[in-house]
């Protein structure tokens, strides 16, 4: 019987892409949003946690906030990692590539639901920031297809913050 793994391995193969972005650019960008799907899928271990550990007056609205955001982050990394692939370029297949998608320990060993709200803030505000600099670069090699797919997690993330600090203002 075949080595099971060595089957399942995808390989890159050459292909000539002739879609108006040059290689030098697709490959840049397969590295931006591999960085972007990287943190999309800690986001989403970490939404999923807290949404196991929240306790306290907050825990019904963080409860079900962090259940909507995990379940919206998981499935833009399908997306983001198809258009990884469109590009060209593999989307991550090791297992010590994905090691960089589960957040520490420590990231996510906050004792109250203010302080899980604001790890989230933080992260989300990252993640806009990132996604917003990628965008622009997209947008100015003429790739709209990343700079809209972009644009719609984008707005989910800034949705997010909004949400999140609602939940926690005084």
């Amino acid at each position: 019987m075949a080595n099971v793994t060595a089957v399942l391995k995808p390989k890159a193969h050459k292909e000539e892409i002739n879609t108006g972005l040059g290689a030098k650019y697709r490959a840049d960008m397969a590295k931006r949003l591999t960085a972007i799907l990287s943190a999309t899928y800690r986001l989403t271990v970490k939404n999923h946690i807290y949404h196991w550990n929240v306790v306290g007056p907050l825990f019904k609205p963080l409860h079900e906030l962090t259940e909507e955001h995990y379940n919206a982050l998981f499935a833009a990394t399908d997306v983001i990692a198809e258009r990884i692939r469109a590009l060209g370029h593999l989307a991550p297949v090791s297992l010590a590539g994905a090691a960089d998608f589960a957040p520490e320990a420590r990231d996510v060993d906050h004792g109250s639901a203010s302080a899980m709200v604001a790890d989230l803030i933080d992260d989300h505000e990252q993640a806009v920031r990132d996604m917003r600099e990628t965008a622009a670069k997209a947008g100015d090699a003429g790739d709209v297809v990343t700079e809209d797919m972009l644009t719609q997690h984008l707005n989910f993330h800034e949705k997010a913050i909004w949400m999140l600090r609602a939940i926690i203002a005084s």
